[in-house]
């Protein structure tokens, strides 16, 4: 069976995974909107608990802002590096974005520079975002740009979002076997459903079968890809714990 769990508030991700009958939690390690250092949660026996860390939201080391990428490089090594000391199996980031003006090869440019100065010591997961006209990971055609110039790393790999990937566009039915010819790899599945339209840009989630997305396309994502799944939607642990329950019903023994 898939490893299935949810992300969870930081303070005690453990016992947060334990209510929601989680193989897996994912979660930040200090407020997704701030370049505050990383602190670690405190953690206790975390065997039969797999761990993922996502990055802050503010991260783009794609921009050619030098008040953005630079600070940007710092807090992506600080908790990447901390991910690890914890036992985190990888840490998931947001490709980013650019302007018109600079265009995304510059952005493609940024990360390769990101990768080449950074010794990850664990794998950096990109995952694809659900809006902004040049971001680098909404549409597939900016990821195959972004995977020729960051692919050969060995630590990076792709985390599929479903939400991300209706409200930005791309089409649900063949979307493992498109991201497989852009990456070669899944390695993690948010599974979310989407409160808003496909194509609508807004990265807005919604409990599985409660949102725009055909429930069996969830289900079929998920089997596809064969990777660890992380619900990230909404409703606390009662929401979570429903949706996690559901999605293993759904999926074949």
């Amino acid at each position: 069976m898939l490893r299935i769990g949810a992300h969870v508030d930081r303070s005690d991700p453990l016992a947060e995974g334990r209510e929601r009958d989680a193989d897996l939690v994912q979660f930040f390690l200090g407020d997704p909107q701030s370049w505050k250092k990383a602190v670690a949660p405190e953690l206790g026996d975390t065997s039969g608990t797999d761990l993922y860390v996502h990055a802050p939201y503010i991260v783009n080391v794609a921009s050619a802002n030098n008040k953005i990428r630079i600070p940007s490089r710092k807090i992506l090594l600080d908790h990447a590096s901390l991910a690890a000391s914890i036992g985190a199996r990888a840490l998931i980031v947001h490709g980013g974005h650019v302007t018109q003006q600079d265009g995304l090869q510059l952005g493609v440019d940024n990360w390769v520079k990101t990768f080449e100065r950074m010794p990850a010591p664990l794998p950096i997961l990109i995952e694809n975002t659900a809006g902004g006209e040049h971001a680098m990971a909404r549409r597939f055609d900016a990821l195959a740009r972004l995977w020729d110039g960051i692919g050969g790393f060995p630590d990076v790999g792709f985390c599929l979002d479903t939400c991300h990937a209706h409200a930005g566009g791309e089409g649900l039915l063949d979307v493992v076997d498109r991201v497989q010819a852009i990456t070669g790899r899944i390695d993690l599945v948010h599974c979310n459903d989407s409160r808003d339209a496909f194509g609508s840009g807004a990265d807005r989630h919604a409990n599985l079968g409660a949102g725009q997305i055909e429930p069996s396309l969830l289900v079929a994502v998920v089997a596809a890809a064969g990777a660890p799944v992380v619900c990230e939607t909404p409703g606390g642990a009662d929401g979570q714990r429903a949706d996690i329950e559901w999605l293993r019903g759904q999926l074949p023994g």
